[in-house]
């Protein structure tokens, strides 16, 4: 749990001086403090609200034990397993199966699935995939996972920002150098903050999930499953805020251009293979 917290701050400390960077670039001395300004404001907004807005961007709708039985008496009884508080549980209307976590600590969590993967999974593979997102809540991943999606956006938009207005020079016009070099290193900053906090927490959830669930082989299945029918089908959201990828139990990006430098997840094969030396 102290490693959670220490990236977390680490990754806030490290929004707060890229937009110090960018907005000294921008706007100088003032530019810089504006910016500084701006990056700590952001990071007491994505501590309180950023899972609200990822799951307001995908649609998700919550449900309860009337309005989706089958998901949500699933959720509270690997809950108790896992000796954690209920969480929310969300259902988003996409045929691409997936899912994923999301919240700033076990008492204030959340999980989505997707109506696909209800669909796709038998109700042991679904309850392998719902234990591994409850393992991510009992490590706390879902804070750093959350707030990373968030501030990965907003950088961008930083960068997009700086094209525009990207220092000035003599005769206060635009200064194109300036405006490139931002354009390109803020959101690779944001790629690289992301890709050094996500690639390992899946192994970890893996096993967690395993253990809560006790059927590896379950999980193992559901994860062949995925892999083998998300590629085929596009997630809308997903492709447009590609920030957010990181976040669900498989990559739902289609991986071309530039999306595929926000395929944090390890290889989904990899990941069977160690579920399975579990039994």
């Amino acid at each position: 749990m102290f490693g959670n917290w220490l990236k977390t701050s680490i990754l806030m400390a490290g929004i707060v001086a890229l937009f110090g960077v960018v907005g000294g670039a921008i706007g100088g001395q003032q530019g810089m403090l504006i910016a500084l300004l701006l990056g700590g404001g952001m990071n007491l907004w994505a501590y309180w609200f950023s899972d609200k807005m990822v799951l307001k961007m995908y649609k998700a709708r919550q449900v309860d034990a009337s309005s989706s039985p089958y998901l949500y008496n699933m959720v509270r009884e690997l809950a108790q397993r896992a000796n954690l508080p209920m969480p929310k549980v969300y259902v988003i209307d996409e045929a691409q199966p997936n899912a994923f976590a999301t919240g700033r600590n076990p008492d204030n969590a959340a999980v989505a699935a997707t109506s696909g993967i209800m669909r796709l999974l038998s109700e042991r593979e679904l309850r392998g995939v719902m234990a591994h997102e409850l393992a991510h809540v009992k490590n706390r991943d879902i804070l750093i996972s959350t707030i990373s999606a968030t501030v990965a956006g907003a950088i961008s938009s930083l960068a997009q920002f700086g094209m525009f207005f990207g220092g000035r020079d003599g005769e206060n016009r635009p200064n194109p150098v300036v405006a490139i070099i931002i354009m390109i290193m803020a959101p690779i900053a944001g790629m690289l903050i992301q890709m050094a906090i996500s690639r390992t927490r899946e192994f970890g959830a893996d096993r967690g999930g395993a253990e809560i669930s006790g059927d590896p082989e379950a999980l193992a299945n559901a994860l062949a499953k995925m892999e083998a029918y998300s590629k085929g089908i596009p997630m809308e959201t997903a492709e447009a805020h590609p920030e957010t990828a990181q976040m669900m139990i498989v990559n739902p990006l289609s991986g071309g251009g530039l999306r595929g430098l926000f395929s944090t997840h390890p290889a989904t094969q990899e990941r069977i293979a160690k579920l399975r030396a579990m039994r």
